[in-house]
């Protein structure tokens, strides 16, 4: 029985042994097989629609030194968003509502495209920290503003993702929760409130696709400023 509402958001276990590993393996299961067949199905050509389009648009603005990215980049995407979307079947665990994970994929992605702009253009890389034309007196300061939020950056990528999808989820249980109370109160306030649940729930899997493009968005702008 739940006693908390933010209960739903810790990690499941069984005998003991945590279920998060699962929970993140088995979305890679639903993608289909392609095949060398001259016909594909529906479903195959649809996913690589999907794949080229994304990919030209992401790569689009990066030069070529960036496109050794485009597969890493294309497979968090197709992970993220096929987690937060199986996150909103019932009786469900999303593993993006956990601040570790995206934390763990934020960080390391981020400081791989600060040490990628070190090594390859230093000049430039240090130039972000400080706008051309800055007042003399004021370079000190703005240097100390800038680093702060380079070093946000990875922190604010993982939390707008886990924030999202928290609040999302909460509100949801929120309103199913009165729903189900006011069913045997006032039917016809209670019906109104499905109603309002349904479209939420609409929103939420638009959230859901949208959350996961922004993050890798993010991502590829400042592989961009570093490439």
């Amino acid at each position: 029985m739940i006693m908390s509402f933010f209960d739903q958001f810790l990690s499941p276990s069984l005998v003991g042994i945590p279920l998060i590993a699962l929970a993140i393996l088995i979305p890679w299961l639903t993608f289909p097989t392609p095949t060398n067949r001259w016909l594909n199905n529906r479903l195959i050509t649809l996913q690589a629609w999907f794949i080229n389009r994304f990919v030209y648009q992401l790569m689009q603005p990066i030069n070529l030194g960036g496109h050794k990215w485009a597969m890493l980049l294309t497979a968090l995407m197709l992970f993220l968003i096929t987690i937060n979307l199986l996150g909103l079947l019932p009786y469900t665990f999303t593993p993006t509502t956990q601040l570790s994970l995206n934390m763990a994929f934020a960080l390391p992605l981020w400081l791989t495209t600060v040490l990628i702009g070190m090594l390859n253009q230093p000049t430039i890389a240090l130039g972000h920290l400080l706008p051309e034309g800055t007042p003399t007196p004021l370079i000190p300061i703005l240097i100390i503003i800038e680093t702060i939020s380079l070093f946000i950056r990875p922190l604010a990528l993982g939390v707008r993702l886990t924030a999202n999808l928290t609040a999302g989820h909460l509100l949801m249980q929120l309103i199913a929760t009165a729903a189900f109370v006011l069913l045997t109160i006032m039917p016809t306030v209670a019906l109104l409130t499905s109603m309002i649940l349904f479209l939420l729930t609409i929103l939420e899997v638009a959230v859901a696709m949208i959350q996961a493009y922004v993050f890798v968005l993010l991502l590829s702008l400042y592989l961009q400023e570093n490439v």
